[in-house]
């Protein structure tokens, strides 16, 4: 195999160089420097600081409200990760069933990536406002105390659900480019040989789309941490009491509410040390069972 060579030396390094600017301003600069505020003491002014070393994770880690973010943030995330996923891949498989109108069906798909989160926040929480939703006023028609405003368990389900709905159409999006890459002879084959198609998608479809779902996978879990902030901050703003405060939400609470400034850096540089493990074990473990070609 021949390697390829760059005529002009300096060509490659200039092409690459905005990329790695971008990436050290506004990567590594700030996360360097989340670093080094987590291990200072400073009065809520930013006027004077003390170095503290370690101190700041340990007090972290033992405050029982951020337990409670972490266990929070993994069930809020797993929750808008299966439900975003799992309803996109089925809208997807629908989408490749419609004969007329497909372009205007998958255009109707793709327009709630283009909401912002707190907008699309804000559309959730006025449709189950508890008083002026219309779906609330349903709910409660029907027997079902709705109040997500006091209750916990139903705050989680009103967030999980915003959550994934903004992100269903991102994996639509991908779900239908794989779905479209699969060999129609591969599953007329399968038809011709008595299989339903139930059975047609779990052993021909599903496999041949496994790197698109492990790739979404990644994608839902740093989404699902990170870009859901402004959805919980319009729907509950971490309500009621912490029973929706993630771990992203609980990091803007103490550092801009609270102004515990080393706290929430300390609380920064964990959050992203656990999406970077989470990550790694994803392609470490996961990956194993996606196959290519």
């Amino acid at each position: 195999m021949s390697k390829a060579v760059f005529p002009n030396k300096v060509l490659p390094y200039a092409l690459l160089a905005p990329q790695v600017a971008i990436t050290i301003v506004f990567f590594y600069w700030p996360a360097s420097q989340a670093l080094y505020q987590s291990m200072l003491d400073e009065d809520p002014f930013g006027l004077k600081s003390k170095f503290v070393g370690l101190k700041n994770f340990r007090d972290v880690l033992s405050q029982p409200s951020y337990i409670n973010a972490v266990e929070v943030t993994v069930i809020f995330s797993l929750a808008t990760a299966i439900l975003a996923m799992g309803l996109a891949l089925l809208l997807a498989t629908a989408a490749e069933k419609v004969i007329r109108g497909k372009t205007f069906y998958r255009t109707l798909m793709i327009w709630p990536y283009a909401v912002a989160p707190a907008v699309a926040g804000l559309l959730w929480l006025f449709m189950f406002n508890p008083a002026m939703g219309t779906f609330a006023y349903l709910l409660r028609d029907h027997g079902i105390a709705w109040d997500p405003l006091l209750e916990g368990r139903q705050a989680m389900l009103l967030v999980v659900v915003a959550a994934a709905w903004k992100q269903i159409s991102y994996n639509f999006l991908f779900f239908v480019a794989a779905l479209q890459s699969i060999p129609r002879s591969l599953i007329e084959a399968a038809a011709i040989d008595g299989a339903r198609s139930t059975k047609r998608f779990w052993t021909i479809v599903f496999p041949l789309i496994a790197p698109t779902t492990f790739f979404l996978l990644v994608v839902n879990t740093v989404y699902a941490f990170f870009d859901t902030f402004g959805i919980i901050d319009a729907v509950t703003g971490g309500g009621p009491g912490q029973a929706t405060t993630t771990l992203v939400y609980k990091v803007y609470r103490d550092g801009f509410v609270n102004l515990d400034l080393g706290g929430s850096a300390a609380q920064s540089v964990i959050l992203m040390a656990i999406v970077i493990g989470l990550t790694a074990i994803q392609f470490r473990y996961v990956e194993k069972r996606v196959h290519y070609g």
